[in-house]
């Protein structure tokens, strides 16, 4: 019996099998690449070196398949086209990860007895800082959580004051533990905390 060999058409592996490969590489190398800048922004920089070397990799291989093939068009859409996906899942990744502390600062002209006793009561450290706004007296809240953390405190805050004023900003770097001990919620389990 004669043995039947199937073989690719070549048009299918220069427009299918490559075009999709290319974009499921750039899939991969430009979300890296986000993390990367992250974990260097929020200070976790031993990991980073470990996250561009395999962003660069994946980049170099991509690249050099494409060098070599100038001719065909749909290799540059198809790479174009991974790019953006790639984008669109590291800030996807980004938002999962929430890595690095953040400050909450509340400004409060009205009596924050009841918010600060819910702070308390959630185990959340702050300072406060008495102050002077254009109408008068205010009280200024810190709280320093880690990002993760973000939506449960809001709900404390606004369970406490719908109308609260509040900013919030990244944080680049934290050390220490504020006075009281450890926050529950900012020593929270996560595997890239730098919290001892």
């Amino acid at each position: 019996m004669n043995e039947i060999i199937y073989q690719i058409p070549p048009w299918v592996t220069h427009w299918v099998i490559f075009p999709l490969l290319i974009i499921l590489a750039r899939m991969c190398d430009v979300p890296l690449g986000t993390i990367r800048i992250i974990l260097i922004g929020k200070g976790y920089r031993s990991i980073a070196p470990f996250v561009a070397f395999m962003e660069v990799l994946i980049w170099l291989i991509v690249i050099t398949h494409i060098m070599q093939n100038l001719d065909k068009a749909q290799y540059y859409v198809a790479y174009a086209l991974g790019y953006a996906l790639g984008t669109f899942i590291g800030m996807k990744i980004e938002n999962r990860l929430s890595l690095g502390q953040i400050v909450i600062r509340i400004i409060s002209n009205h009596d924050s007895s009841e918010l600060l006793n819910h702070l308390k009561d959630n185990h959340l450290n702050f300072t406060t800082v008495d102050a002077t706004g254009k109408f008068g007296p205010v009280k200024i809240i810190f709280i320093v959580i880690k990002r993760h953390s973000l939506n449960k405190t809001v709900k404390i805050i606004e369970a406490s004051n719908n109308a609260a004023f509040y900013t919030i900003e990244d944080v680049s770097y934290v050390k220490g533990i504020l006075p009281g001990g450890k926050n529950p919620i900012l020593s929270s389990l996560n595997p890239f905390s730098k919290e001892k």
